[in-house]
């Protein structure tokens, strides 16, 4: 169920953004022209349709999972293909939720790890469409995740602060160093809050994890994407999906990865 609205939030979100950005561009730099009235749209309205006809989705159409595979993947009313990510992003998040879940049982810990494991899904969704990371979810849960570790869930409120900081700072200074040796752009300033936000609920320590992790998977799905689809050619992938990722891992099994790489660093050094 939280899948399901998960997906509204991937598709909704960006044009709710976009129309309020529009919308306060228009009051500050054109304050005297009347703007013309737009049909109400945020999270729970207009009802679920089709994107094609417009056939109002019913209640029996809209179970996850079920309802997909009952309608074999076609609109009721016009027959024509629903999009295979639906489905896709309801057992996903059936799948991580139960992860987080086990991993921590019942605690605190768990309802924490099973809120971010949501934010994340959903912010992997709008980066891979739009290229956007969101403020409106990765700014609240920097906050959140400090408001958990005053208790010491993850780890202790000043690694987490130090975290935040290290982990914004860290891509910030990355950033400008590509972009001075190369002038362009190498990552977008929401990647930067999103490894913060990570820093802040799982604490310093588990930023190697988040960052050398992310950057492994995208370069590896980059040379694979140049590879296969552009002959060579250089294409913006979105980092964010990437973040998550590790992100996720690390709080699973951040601190079992840690102290099996000081064994090994220890192993080699003996």
């Amino acid at each position: 169920m939280v899948g399901s609205f998960l997906n509204v939030v991937i598709y909704r979100l960006p044009i709710m953004m976009e129309r309020n950005f529009e919308e306060e561009y228009q009051d500050y730099f054109h304050p005297e022209s009347e703007q013309p009235k737009k049909e109400k749209f945020n999270l729970m309205v207009p009802a679920s349709h089709c994107p094609k006809c417009n056939h109002k989705i019913s209640a029996w159409e809209n179970i996850p999972i079920l309802s997909y595979l009952i309608l074999r993947g076609k609109c009721h009313k016009c027959g024509l293909p629903i999009s295979v990510r639906y489905p896709l992003v309801e057992g996903f998040t059936a799948i991580m939720t139960f992860f987080a879940a086990y991993h921590f049982g019942p605690s605190i810990s768990a309802l924490g790890a099973v809120l971010l494991t949501w934010c994340l899904i959903a912010i992997t969704g709008i980066d891979f469409d739009k290229m956007l990371i969101p403020d409106e979810i990765v700014l609240p849960l920097i906050w959140i995740g400090l408001l958990f570790n005053i208790f010491g869930t993850y780890t202790d409120l000043s690694s987490a602060v130090i975290g935040a900081v290290s982990g914004y700072l860290i891509l910030w200074c990355f950033y400008w160093g590509f972009k001075l040796c190369t002038g362009k752009d190498g990552m977008g300033y929401g990647d930067f809050k999103l490894t913060a936000c990570l820093g802040a609920w799982l604490g310093y320590k588990m930023l190697g994890i988040v960052i050398i992790g992310s950057a492994l998977v995208g370069a590896i799905v980059g040379f694979m994407t140049m590879a296969k689809t552009n002959n060579g050619k250089s294409k913006p992938i979105p980092f964010g999906p990437y973040i998550a990722l590790a992100g996720f891992v690390g709080m699973l099994y951040g601190k079992n990865i840690n102290e099996w790489y000081i064994e090994f660093i220890i192993f080699l050094r003996s």
